[in-house]
Parts: structure tokens; sequence; C-alpha cells
């Protein structure tokens, strides 16, 4: 049996720079499967030359919610600051030209934290051309929410999106569940912990909707320390200790849940 991590972000400079030593760690952990998501088409790429050249890592493509509207924001004089090599509809079109390369579309979804409410009719438009390419590819979907997690589940309800995770869900453990009910999965981060929000969907969520991330470098066990894939361990010994069963059994019903959703036995 193998760990997996569904959202993980090795790209980011603080992990790129201990490439090899984060990878080792991982193995070292029993990794055996490590989804690195992509926020843009600059990151994508790097998140492709990566999984290249380390076999335990596979790529996910997408735009972050935020990117997608980013031109628009920054006509708008917010101060948010990413790649803007590239405009959001030039970003939407890599990912229809390369999907053939990833094993996911994520992350994508809606953000209504960071960007302001005039923006958010076309950020839906942009999610929706997202979750249609990845449909239409037969590619799993991983979601970033914030503050629109109700209208995203609409949005994918309409769609007919089926094959979704919702990475790192903040919202209310009421609309997880009904978000599970949808047949859709859930990934809960190594910080579970120390945050009840993630205990709680560890305890109420079918077990077979639950899935394992980082998000690395972010929500770590430790607050001070940078996360890495290796610690998707730290989840799993929760979930024992919650469910009651064996680490085990755990990630039996853990690889079972991957399967489903990626086709493929991490």
């Amino acid at each position: 049996m193998g760990l997996f991590d569904v959202h993980a972000h090795l790209t980011d400079p603080r992990l790129a720079a201990r490439e090899e030593a984060v990878l080792d760690r991982a193995r070292e952990a029993g990794v055996t499967t490590i989804i690195s998501n992509g926020l843009n088409p600059t990151d994508n790429q790097r998140v492709l030359d990566l999984a290249a050249r380390a076999p335990l890592v596979k790529p996910a493509i997408g735009l972050y919610p935020v990117d997608a509207v980013l031109t628009e924001m920054e006509a708008l004089g917010t101060d948010y600051k990413r790649d803007s090599e590239h405009s959001p509809e030039e970003a939407i079109d890599w990912v229809a030209e390369h999907i053939d390369q990833c094993v996911a579309v994520g992350e994508i979804g809606l953000d209504h934290y960071w960007v302001p409410e005039e923006l958010w009719a076309l950020q839906e438009r942009r999610f929706r051309r997202l979750v249609r390419i990845a449909m239409d590819a037969d590619k799993p979907i991983i979601i970033h929410t914030r503050k629109a997690e109700r209208r995203a589940l609409e949005i994918l309800d309409e769609l007919g999106a089926t094959r979704v995770n919702w990475h790192c869900y903040s919202s209310k453990v009421k609309l997880g569940r009904r978000i599970a009910a949808h047949g859709h999965w859930l990934s809960i981060p190594a910080n579970v912990g120390r945050a009840e929000n993630f205990q709680r969907l560890v305890e109420t969520l079918p077990r077979d909707k639950v899935l394992l991330e980082t998000d690395c470098p972010y929500l770590g066990p430790n607050r001070d320390a940078l996360n890495e894939p290796a610690n998707v361990a730290t989840t799993v010994a929760f979930a024992a200790d919650r469910w009651r069963c064996s680490e085990a059994e755990v990630l039996e019903q853990l690889e079972s849940n991957f399967e489903a959703l990626f086709g493929w036995r991490p």
C-alpha cells in the first residue's frame, strides 16, 4: 500500500530549492504518488517539467481562481500580484492544449474573497470553460473555492461534473457532507490535528469520500515549518484514531477512494 498527496505545490520556490530532499522524505514516509497542482501557464509548465524528471510526481494543470480574472483585477487597481505573462483566456487555452499531459485539471474554482463582486460573473464563465475542458478529456477536477463553495457546487452540478475533488474545503461541515452526497471527494490537509473544521470532516464525511492532501508548503502539522508531502502520514494516523481502526485499514480505504476518482491505484 502507498500513501498519496492529491494536492501539493512542489514548484513553490521554497520547496523547489530543496526538491530532492523533499522527494526523498516523501519516499521514506511511504508516499508513492504526489499530484502537484499548477496555478497558471508558467507554473503549469514547471509542474510538467518536474513530473518528467521525477516519476513520483504526477502533474495537474489549472488556473487559480484569482488568476482567472487577473487582467481585469489589475485594471481595477487591486493589489494582487501573480504571473501576468498570459491573459486569462490564453491561460485557459494553454490548459486545453496540454490536457493530454496531465492526470487532472487543477486547481480551478471560484474565489469570492480576493475577487471583487463585479468580476464574479466573468470568473464563473472561465470556470465553466475549464470544467468543460476537463470533462471533455475525462480528467478529474481539483477544486479551490473560497467564500464561494455553494455556488461552485451549483455550477458543477449544472455541468454534470462528477469526478471532482474539493481541496482544503473550509466552509460549513454540513455543506461538505452535501458535496460528498453529490458524489464528490474532499481531501484533508496535514494540519488536521490543529484544525477543528478538518477534524469534523474526517469524523462525519462518508469514509469513501475522503482523500489526503498537504497543500504544501502550506497547512502543515507544525505551523512554523514548511509542509511537505511526507506529512500525509499524520492524517492517516488521525483518521485511524477517529475511525477506531488500524492505519492499514484507513490506507486501504483511502487507496480505494483515490482509485475511484483517478482510475488507478496510487
